[in-house]
């Protein structure tokens, strides 16, 4: 609770209170509503944020998939969207490294209600590959699996057990495979972001194995939901 004491704006973009609180500023609240929400559309971010610019991070990955007999070295620019954590920003590089093919591409993700985070094109322009990063709507979902030929969702929030208990049952008919990270391990993996990064990731089993000069992190994953399992 805000207290009533007289503000004065001593901080560009903030306004602190004589008893040592900052109000958050328009960024903050953008932040927080879609971290919450998961709101992707116009709206209050297109209202807010015009002026605001993503952040870009540049990582040197080298990059060994032991299950998929899959090796690369791959130089990714990934822009951290004013509304996006940096968990959530790792998460999609996780989810990028899971599925790394020729053709797969980051899109303008929370920018774009329209688009995924990653996608793959067929050479028609038809989409291959649908992946989602956080905790969606099943009507989203349902679209996607109409105009996509394989859809993944990577489920990586504190309180994804609880948005997957509340939509199970809905997305249990859809046409899409949905994993889950360990919070825990994607926010240690977030406190190895640096602007210019360079990973060495090891993929085996259901678990990452992330090195970096700052430090090492391991990331384990679930899957929620398969459609192999269903067929």
């Amino acid at each position: 609770m805000r207290t009533s004491g007289e503000a004065t704006a001593s901080v560009p973009g903030t306004e602190r209170l004589r008893y040592g609180f900052e109000l958050p500023t328009v960024a903050q609240c953008v932040h927080f509503i879609s971290f919450v929400t998961g709101y992707r559309g116009p709206g209050i971010q297109g209202k807010y944020t015009v002026a605001l610019k993503p952040t870009i991070f540049k990582l040197k990955l080298a990059l060994s998939d032991l299950d998929r007999d899959h090796y690369d070295s791959l130089n990714l620019t990934v822009a951290l969207h004013p509304s996006e954590t940096p968990q959530r920003m790792m998460t999609r590089v996780l989810a990028f490294c899971l599925n790394a093919c020729e053709g797969l591409a980051f899109t303008k993700g929370l920018s774009t209600a329209e688009e995924p985070d990653i996608w793959a094109r067929n050479l028609d322009d038809s989409i291959a590959l649908w992946i989602e990063v956080g905790e969606p709507a099943p009507d989203r979902i349902k679209k996607a699996s109409r105009r996509a030929g394989n859809v993944k969702v990577y489920s990586f929030n504190s309180k994804s057990d609880v948005w997957w208990e509340q939509g199970r049952s809905k997305f249990a008919g859809l046409d899409a495979d949905f994993y889950r990270f360990r919070w825990d391990q994607i926010d240690a993996l977030a406190g190895l972001v640096e602007r210019t990064m360079d990973f060495s990731i090891t993929l085996t089993g259901r678990t990452a194995y992330i090195s970096a000069p700052s430090g090492t992190v391991e990331v384990e994953w679930e899957t929620l939901q398969s459609r192999d399992s269903r067929n």
